[in-house]
């Protein structure tokens, strides 16, 4: 009888420590631990500094939790697409606490990523991956612009069988938690045709939430993604996003203050601006950005009744634009009667626009549809508009690779 109770105890002992994903505080006391979480996190958890957790379904953090993840954390998801793409969703009323340091930052990234805590580089893959895993999603009850006047919709990238995925509503002030100091690496699942999942995915969040200090490299899908929301961004990286960096849709009523973009091989925007849906009527603020190109990417499309103010961003290393009739890489272009409508009347502003542009190439075929008259062209290095770079230095990815270095 005592080997059988002893046998059960240690029985016991192992099964609470396999972590599912809904662990209390202190319940984990080891470190260097690889922690499997396969379930939805319904009570308030701790993710614990030393470790790695992987992320082997779709997990959410359900409405009335709070996922904690604590300096130095690895996530890593595991390989999936379709519904079986993994991701981690902080569901409407529920929050994420990840407060990352500029020591201790918190890196998103694949199981095939051999990285370990206390690293700031991948050891194996190369930063212009993606698409191993979907991405980080979070869902708040603020307003956004649908169609339809609906107050609320499914998120892209989440099956509409999961009401988890839903976004919306009236609390402009709602509060999602924290993220600061995030790395997001190697995602953009697809989990159907044309439908992959952002690198960050803000949908209606409110105000009250607090996202400073992220990097999201080599995603499938946008880096960044708003669909309406009030929340306020500030300090972003993106690098080799697959498809837009920085993408804005249904209405987001938010600022993005100072902001790097590396464009990749496979990045078709650097800004992808998209107006309401709805008969609400809200534009953004996005300024002090230092925008890097490739030879097939666009300095920033603005599209469907764009409106907001883009100020103090400078442009370099783009190709030269394609001719009149083929405009889409190169320029800064407005697309639609109600962009250029919103240009005219001053809901879609711009200021402060400086570019180095390829050699003869006209400021007015760069920045068309009349923008041209808010930017000027300066020699390489000799922009007084931008990103501040020291935001980045220490904790990401690109400063470690040197990438900071292009940046004045």
């Amino acid at each position: 009888m005592k080997n059988l109770a002893a046998l059960l105890l240690l029985v016991t002992f192992a099964l609470t420590s396999c972590i599912q994903g809904n662990e209390k505080p202190g319940d984990n006391t080891d470190t260097g631990s690889e922690l499997l979480i396969n379930s939805n996190i319904t009570t308030n958890t701790t993710w614990t500094t030393g470790n790695t957790y992987v992320l082997g379904t779709r997990v959410t953090v359900v409405s009335g939790a709070t996922l904690t993840i604590q300096p130095g954390v690895i996530i890593k998801g595991e390989v999936g697409t379709g519904a079986n793409a993994t991701a981690l969703i902080i569901a409407r009323g529920a929050k994420i606490n990840a407060q990352g340091t500029s020591t201790q930052p918190i890196i998103f990234t694949s199981v095939a990523d051999e990285i370990k805590p206390g690293q700031v580089a991948s050891p194996n893959l190369e930063p212009t991956l993606e698409g191993l895993w979907g991405g980080l999603i979070i869902l708040g009850k603020a307003k956004g612009s649908f169609a339809g006047d609906v107050t609320e919709i499914q998120i892209e990238g989440i099956p509409a069988s999961d009401t988890n995925g839903l976004y919306g509503g009236s609390d402009d002030a709602d509060n999602s938690g924290v993220l600061k100091y995030v790395s997001i690496r190697h995602g953009g699942a697809n989990i159907g045709e044309g439908n992959e999942i952002n690198g960050l995915t803000l949908g209606a969040v409110g105000s009250g939430t607090v996202i400073e200090n992220i990097e999201v490299v080599g995603n499938q899908d946008d880096g960044i993604e708003w669909f309406g929301g009030t929340v306020n961004v500030k300090n972003v990286l993106i690098w080799n996003s697959g498809d837009d960096a920085l993408d804005t849709d249904q209405g987001w009523a938010g600022t993005l203050d100072n902001f790097i973009v590396f464009c990749g091989a496979n990045t078709d925007h650097a800004l992808e601006i998209d107006g309401p849906e709805g008969s609400y009527n809200a534009g953004h603020t996005v300024k002090n950005g230092t925008v890097k190109g490739n030879p097939a990417s666009e300095f920033g499309d603005f599209r469907a009744g764009a409106r907001g103010s883009f100020s103090n961003i400078y442009f370099f290393n783009f190709p030269a634009p394609a001719d009149n009739n083929n405009a889409g890489r190169g320029d800064l272009s407005l697309s639609g009667d109600a962009t250029l409508a919103n240009f005219q009347s001053g809901i879609l502003t711009f200021s402060n626009l400086q570019a180095t542009l390829a050699s003869g190439v006209t400021l007015t075929t760069a920045f068309r549809n009349g923008t041209d008259v808010h930017a000027s062209e300066v020699a390489a290095g000799a922009n007084t508009v931008g990103a501040n770079k020291s935001a980045f230095t220490g904790w990401t990815w690109a400063a470690a690779a040197n990438q900071l270095s292009d940046i004045k």
